[in-house]
């Protein structure tokens, strides 16, 4: 007797459900992309105890006719593709055909819709069709899920917390709102509005309604094409930024996707901008041919594979890299309050349960740089052997000295990477370092950024390497731990060794080592020197790690606190 054989639908359907269905926030995203395809303006999503007890969603789409209701419900059923040649020619949000079946088989659902004339209702539990009749309804579709993973325990017990669960379902909407501008969303939780949307189609007020003012007022337009593809949106400035990538918000042909290589373009050209460990928020829409994009590669459509990834990767980081150094910054020392709405209606937000995680003020004002380098700064004394006050006519400035120190000597070191001639300095005792098999192995392969650099590196017995010179600007004192420390990096980054990425972190570690730290008392000459080298740099206003370097107090500012003006 065989020993194989074909599974029946309903069993097939709840090994689907298991990639399709992982959580609430997927149910909710199944369905409202449907809803998003069926052309909506307006979709509500309704949840009971974060998605737990019920999830519902209501649009104003087209709606289905009874035949179409009941047969959504099949495996693979779908109005988004007909031949192979569909595949490479995806500009819907859902193709496969799975989700609804997926859920279906999982859960207890019930379904009107109505394309205008009379609706229809459909019940179903367990993949079972329970019920099929007429019924009053709007022109549109509602679909309510109630008992979700009933008949799977496995991924009932692997549900999390109420809380949990609605953030996540927050976190999709959110984001689906930045995508569809055009569309007003809403999202509920036991009858308490969380995420509301105007669907005004424009993509600044939007970001208002999501993430308040603080962050609109302070965001940069983008925008920026190649032969294969066009972006646009907004990003945060730095006096902005979040502890993690959730606000790393990028949608390709209108898709919300998650992809390294574009999160690593980001980040990489807020490099210099920000603290470590800290992001920035951005909204950024990709625009490509659909046959560059494969969205077929899992079933939830997140995770795609972009085809040129690296001229999308380089178009996006020269762009956003070229938008923060033109409005680079002087942060004020006081936060303006705001005074008037920047959109046309006053809008309310909705409370947010995020607020902002690192913001020294979110007022400043732009100074290009070749205006900030005909500023000349009097230096007036320093405060706790750690900040240099300075002045001129506009007003006062307070300077970090260990992150003004450390831009100019980070500026200095990159340049000194491009000079083509080194100069080296012998060292009179050389620097000898043992190593492990595997870790001499990775030094290896990568030395000759070092030797190209200038550093004399050899080997010296069983795993071990000799240095016997280094560069001039890797000045005296320092060369002990800083050589150690080079070569730990360069084996930190190990087989995915980038020349490039190697350069900034040996720039920025030897330029803090370098720089004056706090509590260091500096006379007026040597604050004077400090002052004069920053307004030379490219960016005086942060530090290689991204902190400010410099805050001003305008001369009206001053007057404010001081009651001399009301």
């Amino acid at each position: 007797m065989s020993k194989i054989k074909v599974m029946s639908e309903l069993l097939a359907n709840k090994i689907a459900a298991g990639e399709v269905v992982e959580k609430c926030a997927s149910v909710v995203k199944e369905l409202v992309e449907n809803a998003i395809d069926a052309g909506s303006t307006i979709i509500k999503v309704n949840l009971i105890d974060g998605g737990l007890t019920e999830i519902s969603v209501i649009d104003n789409g087209s709606g289905m006719d009874k035949e179409d209701a009941v047969l959504a419900f099949s495996r693979h059923a779908t109005s988004k593709i007909y031949k192979d040649d569909d595949l490479y020619f995806i500009e819907t949000l859902g193709f496969r055909g799975e989700a609804l079946a997926s859920i279906a088989s999982v859960s207890e659902v019930v379904l009107k819709t109505c394309q205008g004339d009379a609706g229809t209702l459909v019940h179903m539990k367990g993949g079972q069709v329970l019920e099929v009749s007429s019924c009053q309804a709007k022109k549109g579709t509602e679909i309510t899920i109630t008992n979700l993973f009933y008949n799977t325990p496995a991924r009932l017990k692997y549900l999390k917390s109420e809380s949990t669960e609605l953030n996540n379902c927050l976190t999709f909407i959110e984001k689906l709102s930045l995508s569809r501008p055009d569309i007003s969303f809403t999202l509920s939780n036991n009858e308490r509005i969380l995420v509301k949307s105007s669907g005004s189609n424009n993509l600044l007020k939007t970001i208002h309604e999501i993430y308040g003012l603080n962050v609109s007022s302070n965001m940069l337009e983008i925008k920026a094409m190649n032969d294969d593809f066009e972006i646009s949106g907004f990003i945060a400035k730095p006096s902005v930024l979040k502890k993690n990538r959730n606000h790393f918000n990028t949608f390709v042909n209108g898709r919300v996707v998650k992809n390294i290589e574009i999160n690593r373009a980001i980040d990489d050209a807020y490099y210099t901008y920000k603290h470590e460990g800290f992001y920035p928020i951005v909204v950024i829409n990709i625009v490509t041919d659909p046959t560059l994009v494969d969205v077929n590669i899992h079933p939830t459509k997140q995770d795609i594979k972009l085809s040129k990834i690296d001229t999308l990767a380089k178009l996006l980081y020269d762009t956003i890299k070229d938008a923060l150094y033109n409005n680079l910054l002087i942060p004020d020392a006081i936060a303006k309050p705001n005074t008037y709405s920047i959109f046309e209606s006053e809008i309310k937000p909705v409370e947010k349960i995020e607020q902002t995680e690192f913001d020294f003020g979110s007022e400043g004002k732009i100074i290009h740089n070749e205006e900030f380098k005909k500023l000349k700064l009097y230096p007036v004394g320093q405060v706790h052997g750690t900040y240099i006050v300075a002045e001129n006519e506009d007003g006062m400035f307070l300077l970090d000295q260990h992150a003004a120190h450390e831009r100019i000597n980070y500026e200095m070191i990159t340049k000194e990477f491009q000079n083509r001639e080194v100069s080296i300095t012998e060292m009179i005792v050389p620097l000898s370092v043992e190593l492990s098999p595997s870790d001499f192995n990775i030094f290896m392969e990568s030395k000759y950024v070092l030797e190209e650099l200038g550093f004399k590196v050899e080997e010296f017995g069983i795993n071990t390497i000799i240095i016997k010179a280094h560069p001039t600007w890797l000045k005296m004192n320092y060369e002990g731990d800083n050589l150690k420390y080079i070569v730990d990096l360069i084996i930190k980054e190990g087989h995915t060794f980038s020349k490039d990425r190697f350069l900034d972190s040996l720039a920025k570690m030897t330029s803090c080592k370098m720089s004056v730290k706090a509590n260091e008392h500096l006379s007026l000459n040597e604050i004077e020197k400090l002052l004069d080298d920053l307004v030379k740099c490219d960016n005086p206003y942060n530090c290689c790690h991204g902190r400010p370097s410099i805050i001003k107090f305008d001369n009206l500012e001053l007057e404010r606190m001081f009651k001399r003006v009301l």
